[in-house]
């Protein structure tokens, strides 16, 4: 049976196979540790019978007034566990969470070449809400689709409107 659960120090030294994909971004140490301790409900992995992380999302509730929301900064599974749902429950869970602490959406990026990522988010019910040009730094760069996903707390579903034009990184707020 997996098994959803918090992310913890200890998972920092078993994790990194699941980050082993060209389209998962890593980070340094103390960037997960300041989540964990910062927003430790939004840092959750899927774990198998055997012990083995197959997954992890890594978020946080930011903005403030009508910008009040879950982001996304971090979703990966390993590619052994692909095609599960797993991706699915985990963006499940930051949901539940961001709901909990009354965000009106929920928010991501994800690179506009990661078509697949891009279709499950959709099935999920994100929009792209605008498309930021230059996000990814690479070899050329690459542009992000910021995705959105109303939740209860915005009625009138004023956070999805699309914008119609690209940003920069330095217009995100």
């Amino acid at each position: 049976m997996t098994t959803l659960r918090p992310f913890t120090c200890d998972d920092m030294f078993r994790f990194n196979f699941v980050n082993l994909d060209p389209l998962t971004e890593t980070y340094g140490l103390t960037f997960y540790l300041q989540y964990m301790a910062h927003w430790p409900e939004y840092f959750q992995l899927t774990e198998a019978p055997g012990g083995e992380i197959m997954g992890y999302i890594m978020g946080k509730a930011e903005g403030h007034a009508t910008n009040w929301h879950g982001h996304v900064t971090a979703l990966s599974v390993a590619p052994d566990y692909r095609r599960l749902g797993l991706a699915a429950k985990l963006m499940c869970g930051l949901e539940e969470i961001s709901e909990k602490k009354a965000a009106y959406f929920v928010d991501l990026f994800v690179r506009v070449s990661n078509t697949v990522a891009i279709n499950m988010y959709k099935n999920l019910g994100y929009i792209i809400y605008r498309t930021v040009l230059e996000y990814y730094s690479g070899s050329p760069d690459e542009d992000a689709y910021d995705m959105r996903k109303s939740l209860s707390r915005d009625v009138d579903k004023l956070s999805v409107v699309p914008l119609t034009h690209p940003v920069r990184p330095e217009d995100i707020e």
